[in-house]
C-alpha cells in the first residue's frame, strides 16, 4: 500500500483529494493537515509515502513547509507534490527547488491524480508534461518571481559526471522517462536507470526534480534549447 497524506486549507480540497486516495486499492489515506506547519507534523508523525502540498496555506506556506521535510533527514521517504491552482504558478519552480518531487493542478482527473501518486511513490518526478518544462525554462533564468535569487548555480558538481552522464542528465531536464532515454541514447531501460541513479549519487540529488533544477540552474540547459 502506498501511504498518501494531503495537506491544503480547504476543507473540500482536502476531503475530495482524500476520498479519491482512499477508493484506490493500493492507497491509504495516511492523514490531513490545514497549513504547514501541521503538514510538517504529520510528515514526521505519519511518515507517508506520498504527500500532496498546497503552497498557499496559513502559519507555515507549502514550500517552507516542503523544505523542512525534505531537509529532515528522518524524513527521506516522504516524497512532497505541490498542488496549484494555475499551471503557470510561480510558486511551482520554488517548491521544485525546495526538493518538491513535482506538481500537480488541482482540478486533475482523479486517474491522473492516482497515476502522479504512484509515479512519485515509485522515485520518480512528475516532469514530463510539456506545462511543467514551461514552468521551470521560465523561472530556472532567474524570471520574475522565480523565488531563487535569480544567479546562476556553481557548474563545478557537474564536473564530477561523465560525458555520457551529462548527456543523460541533459535527456532528464527535458522530461525524458528512463525508456524515453534508454531509447534515445540506445541502451537498455534498466541501463539509463543506472545512469540517472549515478548522477543523483554524484549531485546529491534528492530525485530527477532536483536533477532538472540543477540542469538549468548550472547553465547544462538552456531555456528553449
Amino acid at each position: 500500500m502506498i501511504r498518501v497524506a494531503v495537506a491544503d486549507d480547504q476543507p473540500l480540497v482536502r476531503a475530495g483529494f482524500g476520498a479519491l486516495v482512499s477508493h484506490a486499492a493500493d492507497l491509504e489515506l495516511a492523514g490531513e493537515a490545514a497549513n504547514g506547519h501541521d503538514a510538517v507534523a504529520l510528515a514526521r508523525a505519519q511518515r507517508p509515502d506520498v504527500l500532496l502540498m498546497d503552497v498557499r496555506m496559513p502559519l507555515l506556506d507549502g514550500i517552507e513547509a516542503t523544505r523542512r521535510i525534505t531537509t529532515d533527514p528522518t524524513l527521506t521517504g516522504v516524497r512532497v507534490v505541490i498542488l496549484t491552482t494555475f499551471d503557470l504558478d510561480e510558486y511551482v519552480y520554488a517548491g521544485l527547488a525546495a526538493g518538491a518531487s513535482g506538481f500537480l493542478l488541482k482540478d486533475v482527473t482523479p486517474e491522473r491524480l492516482v497515476d502522479a501518486v504512484r509515479t512519485v511513490a515509485a522515485g520518480d518526478a512528475l516532469l514530463a508534461p510539456s506545462v511543467t518544462r514551461r514552468l521551470i525554462e521560465r523561472f530556472a533564468t532567474g524570471g520574475a518571481g522565480a523565488g531563487t535569487g535569480g544567479g546562476r548555480v556553481d557548474p563545478r558538481p557537474l564536473q564530477s559526471l561523465t560525458e555520457r552522464e551529462r548527456e543523460v542528465l541533459t535527456l532528464v531536464a527535458r522530461g525524458l522517462s528512463n525508456a524515453e532515454i534508454g531509447s534515445t541514447i540506445h541502451v537498455s531501460h534498466a541501463t539509463a536507470k543506472t545512469h540517472v541513479g549515478r548522477i543523483l549519487a554524484k549531485l546529491g540529488a534528492r530525485d530527477r526534480a532536483q536533477l532538472v533544477v540543477l540542469a538549468y540552474e548550472t547553465g547544462l540547459v538552456t531555456p528553449g534549447a
